[in-house]
């Protein structure tokens, strides 16, 4: 029984999730109420406050699940025997992939965290810094073993490549790019390109 009712409490919590990132995306984070997300996901008013304390604890979730799913995927790729250019274009296409399967969460979390950055971003400061430093360290490794030249920090370069991903979902997201699979994976290989480049070891 007491498994039956956890069960049916994470869908109930998941589904008010899914209609949060709907709502979120149609109407915008701080223009949206509670009351909207409970009347997307058809539940009472008061359930949403079952499971979250506010709109903002539930964006916060959203973040967290997103983000915590991208760390692993950083750390997945890491562990691959492969050159940090390949390990790069490998994180390009899981984030890429990730705004195709679901383009309303990705938009939620490209638009309306980005506008919440200055009281967002401190609170989750550790995790995006996490991300920022799988991602150093893979050109770290570029760095050591002769592929990717030494005077540039790599962190620097890892805030850049994020930047640039990040630049090309908003470009998506305000249609300002093509969606097609070749457009696609033309976007995929201009943004490693550029970056890999830039930090390649020169002759």
């Amino acid at each position: 029984m007491a498994t039956r009712n956890a069960q049916q409490a994470a869908e109930k919590r998941r589904l008010i999730l899914d209609a949060a990132v709907r709502v979120f995306a149609r109407q915008g984070f701080h223009t949206c109420r509670v009351s909207d997300i409970a009347d997307e996901a058809g539940v009472a008013y008061g359930l949403v406050y079952h499971y979250f304390r506010s709109k903002d604890e539930i964006l916060d979730t959203l973040f967290l699940e997103r983000w915590n799913v991208l760390l692993e995927a950083i750390r997945e790729v890491d562990r691959e025997p492969a050159p940090a250019r390949d390990k790069l274009y490998a994180i390009v296409s899981f984030i890429v992939d990730s705004y195709r399967h679901d383009p309303d969460l990705m938009k939620v979390i490209i638009v309306e965290v980005t506008r919440a950055a200055n009281s967002f971003g401190q609170t989750h400061l550790a995790a995006i810094r996490t991300a920022f430093d799988g991602i150093a360290g893979i050109v770290a490794e570029g760095q050591k073993s002769g592929e990717f030249r030494k005077d540039v920090d790599p962190q620097f370069a890892a805030m850049s490549f994020y930047g640039v991903v990040e630049q090309a979902l908003t470009a998506w997201i305000f249609e300002q790019l093509g969606s097609s699979d070749q457009d696609i994976a033309t976007v995929r290989t201009q943004i490693v390109r550029m970056v890999c480049d830039g930090l390649a070891t020169r002759p």
